[in-house]
């Protein structure tokens, strides 16, 4: 089990408020709350081991949806997280700069295979690492990263032999930041989770972009058969479906203006986010946040920054209406 906090842990949230009798609005997690629609899939790849021909399609799809090169090397995953275990076997024993605070399975899965882990706040504080991680846009706060920084650093550890790390797990909602057009050159490697912008999380599917030597590396550890058939016809369906996609995007946007003001006006002061979740302050935040959970409502608190608390999108005009009520 990781020792990182995350959202979403529902079984947690009963056992410390109880079942709520309307049920759960969880808003801890970073998920699209209006999921795609699951596509009829055949039989045949819930009873067949996963088709090689059928990944390579998910691989192009991927490719195609995040404007990478139509040959830049590409693996699918299991979800990122397995990704993310997998990268300090990349560099043994690096020393690793993460620009922080960030998403804390970075840091433990660094820290757990040896490396020598420093989080910092700057590109600039990174300069002596042989590796560095970032998320772009950044969770929880939305930071971004231009694009001529990133590869200027990226060239930069590539000519020492390092590797620059881009978790681009958020990018979907504001494709513009994404680098994954360079994805291919030496140094740089580009994580992309499809589980968030597309609302299905269970599907547990991620992909990693890059250089051949690091991507080539990364498939072989992964083994054959890493996506199973449902989730790579999914994805497949979901990638190629632009005009939901750019429907997505819009409405996203229109709710999180919406849930920034919700915010604000309760006495939250903004810190950024994405259009998938909002991070804010208030000096109480441990108390409404308790307040929250008796009202069946769970949001993302920060142990390092108890002043903090992350909500995610409510679903429709009911969750609105719900998470307005009980912030009184």
């Amino acid at each position: 089990m990781s020792m990182v906090q995350h959202g979403g842990d529902l079984a947690a949230a009963e056992a410390r408020w109880g079942r709520p009798a309307r049920g759960w609005l969880d808003l801890s997690t970073g998920i699209n709350p209006v999921p795609y629609p699951i596509p009829a899939i055949d039989t045949a790849a819930w009873h067949r081991l996963p088709q090689h021909d059928r990944l390579r399609r998910l691989l192009e799809a991927a490719r195609s949806c995040y404007a990478a090169r139509a040959d830049a090397p590409t693996v699918a995953a299991p979800g990122t997280q397995i990704l993310i275990q997998l990268l300090p076997r990349l560099r043994p024993g690096a020393r690793v700069a993460i620009l922080g605070p960030t998403y804390g399975e970075h840091a433990a899965c660094w820290s757990a295979e040896g490396a020598t882990v420093t989080t910092v706040r700057s590109i600039e504080e990174a300069a002596a690492a042989e590796v560095v991680v970032l998320v772009n846009p950044n969770n929880p706060d939305g930071r971004i990263v231009r694009s001529g920084r990133l590869t200027a650093l990226a060239d930069d550890l590539a000519a020492r032999g390092g590797l620059l790390v881009v978790d681009e797990a958020f990018a979907e909602v504001t494709p513009g930041v994404s680098i994954a057009a360079e994805a291919g050159r030496p140094g740089l490697l580009i994580l992309r989770s499809f589980g968030k912008f597309f609302g299905l999380a269970g599907i547990r599917l991620g992909f990693a972009i890059g250089a051949a030597t690091e991507v080539e590396r990364l498939a072989r550890w992964l083994g054959p058969w890493a996506v199973p058939g449902p989730a790579i016809e999914t994805g497949i369906a979901a990638l190629a479906d632009q005009g939901w996609q750019e429907a997505a995007r819009t409405r996203l946007a229109t709710d999180a203006r919406r849930l920034t003001e919700l915010l604000t006006a309760g006495g939250f002061a903004d810190r950024g986010g994405t259009d998938l979740f909002r991070l804010v302050e208030h000096p109480q935040a441990t108390i409404i946040r308790d307040r929250l959970g008796h009202a069946g409502i769970l949001v993302r608190r920060f142990m390092h920054q108890p002043t903090w608390l992350r909500f995610g999108l409510p679903a429709g005009e009911d969750g609105f209406a719900r998470l307005a009520a009980a912030l009184g």
